[in-house]
């Protein structure tokens, strides 16, 4: 049994419906998926996927990137967090590759997140891009060790890895991984002990390798985990029965 730790199933489209997504993900081991919030707009769509399927579950969170008219609140993220199907608060976090000048907003939105985890006590998913030690110097700050959560598509180097796992954080690999010139990744992807790691899509996004150039989906969770298992020397079955008991355990679920 595998798990997606992170995918966006409303921007697959029309051309896969979610029935053919999970078929697609249980016919190759997928037996779960989180299905993560971007925006408040379309979070009422992945609620409702996870109330429908007992295999999705949900979070909700705003994007770092996400433009809004009106900022959102630490209040609002509680109130929607405290739904017993959202068992994350994000995807949140830094990202100075697509945004440009004064990113102190972007912080700002950031702490609120983690503040809002704190206070219902579920774990943060978290996104970083070229943002330096700005990301763990904010979690430090704002105590974020206290709910720990996912360093999600992970892409920085093995000194942030470290450090995120020693502050309750996991390491999750995407299909990155799988890329020829990820060299950074797949060093820091041999390194991560295996009971701190998880595996995931960022589908409809990064498709890992054989299937470079089609749309991801949560299905091929499994070859991530087959490219990690072979990178390690290690069987499948470890690295799928390993990442599968660290999602359970960080999300504080029941495994099913």
């Amino acid at each position: 049994m595998l798990v997606d730790s992170h995918c966006h199933i409303p921007m697959l489209g029309e051309d896969m419906g979610v029935k053919e997504v999970i078929a697609n993900a249980k016919e190759l081991g997928i037996e779960h998926m989180l299905c993560v919030s971007v925006d408040l707009e379309t979070y009422p769509e992945i609620l409702g996927l996870a109330e429908q399927y007992d295999c999705i579950y949900a979070s909700v969170g705003v994007h770092p990137n996400t433009t809004m008219q009106e900022e959102v609140s630490q209040e609002t993220l509680v109130e929607l967090a405290l739904n017993e199907h959202v068992i994350a608060i994000g995807e949140t976090g830094l990202d100075y590759f697509r945004s440009e000048g004064d990113l102190e907003w972007q912080r700002e939105r950031f702490r609120i997140h983690i503040r809002a985890a704190k206070s219902v006590d579920k774990p943060l998913i978290i996104h970083t891009r070229e943002v330096g030690d700005d990301i763990i110097r904010i979690l430090q700050e704002e105590g974020a060790e206290d709910v720990g959560g996912v360093m999600h598509c992970f892409v920085e180097d093995w000194e942030i890895a470290q450090k995120a796992m020693q502050m309750n954080f996991y390491i999750s690999f995407s299909g990155i991984v799988t890329f020829k010139n990820a060299k950074e990744v797949q060093a820091v992807a041999k390194k991560v002990p295996l009971e701190r790691m998880l595996v995931e899509t960022d589908s409809p996004y990064l498709t890992p390798v054989p299937y470079r150039g089609k749309p991801n989906q949560p299905g091929f969770t499994r070859y991530v985990a087959e490219f990690i298992a072979e990178l390690r020397g290690i069987s499948f079955d470890q690295v799928a029965e390993q990442t599968t008991t660290n999602f359970f355990n960080l999300f504080k679920l029941n495994i099913h």
